[in-house]
């Protein structure tokens, strides 16, 4: 480890920091229905997609209605997308002449953008034309972040309003954020983007010369439009195959920098806003310094274990840090923060190949997402899935005290806890056995590279990573097969779907209720002793729950490692 790869980690968390109060008050703001500077420009537009679409954006919404309009808008884009894809040779801007996708890699692309997981299957620049990219897949790079953004505002919503049968209106959410912070916020960064050197053209390539003289095709394409909104709504899916590594999605170590804060800036601010709408910011700022404390502690682990490097290779005479499958121009620091960064978040976009990271490197992108990526987690997504976990702390800290639980001014109930179990579930059960399944049947094991603890691994970080929509992957598994891509989809639709609706009975079991002022035996929830509890619940669940199974894949792999052996 160096000074100046700890002045990077530093200057990142202080620059979010810095930002955090500014887009929070811009995300309050639309939470709330306010205007703001931009509606003067597209408040119109606005109004004509009520009018078009014949929305009432003040009726609101029951929990139920609320969450019915949602589920059919996303199946209706999943359907979209999958006849965008399977139609692909027939229709235009598709200079290359590509195929239409075989059914199972259509219908598992059209659900990962969907569910904002972005796994991909297949090699972008081989397999997607221009339409396909920008219609069929970055049109979810907006909505389904929306959609998150709204979900969170629905439980904002649970929380702050008294005796309320209203959660918002699902339209008038997602429209609002679509037009309000995701479209100008992407416009800006795509510029930003032109600029530093990211491709934005109609062409499907272009014939360069090397200095070696060797004449090449490179893929290009309207990259930086899709590179915006794939870092700020967490959804990571590349336009190239390599993803953030590729010289044309990420060029240089000043855009990698700010592609990081990217991924976590609306989550940062959401912790911001949610404090606003509760009527006491402090708990956003006590559930905001959880989320950094876990964080730090994983780029402290990562960073020294890929610094380190491979004792198997230093005995072979080469010392150093361990650089396979990393960009030079990012070096160790920057892509270990890189690794933590985008798993702590569901973004899913990487700038290394997490496969070929020491085990216990590897290790801590895999650990944050079966943490239910809400360690800052996607946006929106990652703030209420926090929050499920903070009604079971609060409900053990009930205990503590020998009193209802109470959290920001409601009573934590048995409803509440039941659908908080439940939600938080979903992540383990699936992930646990699907993986199982997949270790032991024929078309699961031909899909690892490695055998032993390795090839188990990438296994298993592939079905973390489509139940946590968080879409990386070890980069060892061959996924373009119709059973893995069956298996993901539906890992996806789980992940996704199956915690939003008992979140979203939350929120409405919660506005229905009054408040409850705080007493002197209720438990402090904006303290040290509270965020340690947050720390503690969040860790001990994922840790209890994945223990066997991170034994079984990367600590093996650590141990046998520094044993020298090899698989």
């Amino acid at each position: 480890m160096t000074v100046s790869g700890w002045m990077l980690i530093l200057a990142f968390f202080a620059v979010l920091l810095a930002l955090t109060k500014p887009v929070g008050l811009w995300l309050h703001a639309l939470y709330e229905g306010r205007r703001t500077p931009l509606h003067a420009v597209l408040g119109p537009v606005e109004r004509g997609f009520y009018r078009l679409s014949g929305i009432e954006p003040t009726a609101e919404q029951g929990w139920r209605r609320y969450a019915v309009h949602m589920l059919v808008f996303n199946a209706v884009l999943a359907l979209f997308s999958y006849a965008i894809l399977r139609a692909q040779a027939l229709l235009p801007f598709n200079p290359g002449g590509l195929a239409g996708l075989p059914e199972h890699l259509a219908a598992n692309t059209a659900v990962s953008f969907t569910t904002n997981t972005n796994w991909q299957s297949y090699a972008g620049e081989s397999t997607m034309s221009n339409l396909s990219q920008m219609l069929a897949l970055t049109i979810h790079n907006f909505l389904s972040a929306a959609t998150g953004i709204a979900l969170a505002f629905a439980l904002f919503r649970g929380f702050a309003r008294r005796e309320s049968k209203t959660v918002g209106n699902f339209w008038a959410d997602a429209t609002r954020i679509t037009l309000y912070l995701l479209l100008p916020l992407s416009i800006v960064y795509a510029l930003y983007l032109v600029a530093s050197g990211v491709p934005q053209t109609m062409a499907a390539s272009v014939d360069v010369t090397t200095l070696e003289g060797i004449k090449q095709t490179l893929a290009i394409g309207p990259v930086a439009s899709q590179e915006a909104i794939k870092m700020l709504g967490t959804n990571g899916g590349g336009f190239f195959n390599a993803n953030s590594a590729h010289p044309f999605e990420n060029p240089s170590a000043a855009t990698n920098f700010v592609q990081m804060l990217s991924i976590f800036l609306i989550g940062f601010g959401l912790t911001w806003c949610f404090g606003k709408a509760v009527g006491n910011t402090r708990q956003g700022w006590a559930i905001l310094s959880a989320m950094i404390l876990i964080v730090l502690a994983g780029v402290l682990v990562t960073y020294a274990q890929e610094a380190a490097g491979n004792p198997i290779v230093h005995h072979l005479g080469i010392a150093g840090a361990n650089m396979e499958g990393k960009e030079v121009r990012f070096g160790t620091a920057a892509s270990a923060l890189f690794a933590v960064v985008t798993t702590a978040a569901s973004c899913g976009a990487v700038n290394a190949m997490h496969d070929s990271f020491t085990a216990l490197g590897g290790l801590i992108p895999l650990f944050n997402i079966q943490l239910g990526e809400v360690v800052v987690g996607g946006v929106g997504s990652g703030i209420y899935g926090f929050l499920l976990f903070a009604i079971l702390a609060v409900f053990v800290a009930g205990l503590m005290v020998g009193r209802t639980p109470e959290y920001v001014g409601k009573k934590i109930e048995g409803r509440e806890v039941k659908l908080a179990v439940l939600a938080i579930a979903v992540l383990p059960l699936v992930i646990l056995g699907m993986t199982a399944i997949s270790a032991v049947v024929a078309p699961g094991l031909a899909g690892p590279l490695n055998k032993g603890p390795h090839g188990f691994s990438e296994i298993l970080y592939a079905f973390t990573s489509a139940v946590g929509n968080n879409g990386s992957a070890f980069a060892g598994l061959t996924a373009s097969t119709p059973y893995y891509d069956g298996m993901l989809m539906i890992a996806m639709w789980l992940g996704r779907f199956f915690v939003i609706v008992p979140m979203l009975a939350i929120a409405g079991s919660l506005a229905a209720k009054k408040v409850t002022p705080a007493t002197a035996g209720s438990f402090p929830t904006t303290g040290p002793l509270w965020i340690g509890l947050l720390i503690g619940i969040v860790l001990i669940l994922g840790g209890l729950t994945f223990l066997p199974s991170l034994a079984l894949g990367p600590i093996a792999d650590h141990l046998a490692m520094i044993r020298g052996q090899l698989f």
